[in-house]
């Protein structure tokens, strides 16, 4: 219950991000190609090896775990899963990150579940938009997943929209409004080069000092000092003080100086950095001792003394990274 997890750089690692699949129901243009080759079913951690990584990081000093995909709620067993980590002792916090599509059906059993909070991707409120960012989503599923999700008893949610300039650029006050309208959070995200998507990624790059600017013409904003545990920076709306607004900005205002978190894939790589290649390979030290977890301790503390000190994306946003964000854990 005391352990703690230090880089070494001395920063505490008390968040983990773990995916549970590579798998998505979308294929958004800032995340992935338009086809995509997934991981072999022996590649991927089952549920048992996931449920044992969970409570292995709790007992080190997590106490704060995201769960995300690609999809994680197109993942069979998702619901058992989350109950078995949240009632992990010593963990603060079970929370997710989804595109809403199944919210619908599994939302109440998520909260039931234990999940605390929930993240919700919506890039747009535009239904050919929506259809054209994600290349295969239903706006209407999404909204009406939303709205189930706010009436589940989530303790907060906030939507994510990736901004991109000549695609939704121009919809950042709707989505505010939106926002407002469901007393939600909404946070506005630079997007990341990860994975060569078939474009530039600088000729749509928008950065968020932009985004903020165009918000602050409409509504008088009130930085704040908040923090949810993870890299948003967050102002107050004046006259509306149920919704947050919030800037993750990899690229244009680089927040590695306080990183707190490590990602795990769902093949069992834990990713150091974003932003950068320094990874371990634990589903081999699972598999190799199914019985003892001292060999995987030993070897993430140790891998904890490399973490990186700061990724290097550029204001431009160009690839730097080859892996995909669906394989990073979005």
């Amino acid at each position: 219950m005391n352990a703690v997890m230090q880089d070494g750089f001395g920063r505490q690692i008390d968040y983990l991000r773990m995916s549970v699949t590579d798998r998505c129901d979308f294929r958004c243009v800032y995340c992935m190609a338009k086809n995509m080759t997934f991981l072999p079913r022996q590649q991927v951690l089952t549920l048992e090896e996931l449920q044992r990584l969970a409570t292995l990081f709790v007992g080190m000093g997590v106490r704060k775990i995201r769960l995300t995909g690609g999809e994680p709620l197109i993942r069979p067993g998702i619901v058992d899963l989350c109950r078995n980590i949240a009632a992990l002792p010593g963990l603060r916090e079970l929370v997710m990150t989804s595109n809403g599509s199944q919210l619908g059906r599994l939302a109440r059993p998520l909260v039931d579940a234990g999940v605390k909070r929930m993240n919700i991707s919506l890039d747009s409120l535009d239904a050919r938009r929506f259809r054209a960012i994600t290349r295969n989503g239903d706006l209407d599923q999404v909204l009406h997943g939303i709205e189930t999700a706010r009436d589940a008893g989530f303790e907060r949610i906030k939507l994510n929209c990736v901004v991109m300039k000549g695609r939704n650029f121009d919809e950042v006050p709707v989505l505010v409004q939106y926002a407002i309208d469901q007393r939600i959070d909404i946070s506005f995200i630079e997007e990341m080069p990860l994975g060569d998507v078939g474009r530039s990624r600088g000729e749509s790059f928008c950065a968020s000092d932009e985004v903020r600017a165009l918000i602050a013409s409409r509504h008088r904003l009130l930085d704040s000092t908040e923090n949810s545990g993870g890299p948003a920076r967050y102002v107050r709306l004046e006259q509306h003080p149920d919704t947050r607004i919030g800037f993750i900005s990899p690229n244009s205002h680089n927040f590695c100086g306080t990183c707190n978190r490590v990602r795990m894939t769902v093949e069992g790589k834990l990713l150091l950095c974003l932003g950068q290649d320094d990874a371990l390979d634990l589903r081999g030290l699972l598999r190799r001792y199914p019985l003892d977890d001292q060999p995987l301790i030993h070897a993430i503390q140790k891998a904890l003394r490399g973490k990186p000190l700061r990724h290097d994306f550029t204001p431009q946003g160009e690839v730097q990274i080859v892996r995909f964000m669906n394989m990073s854990g979005g």
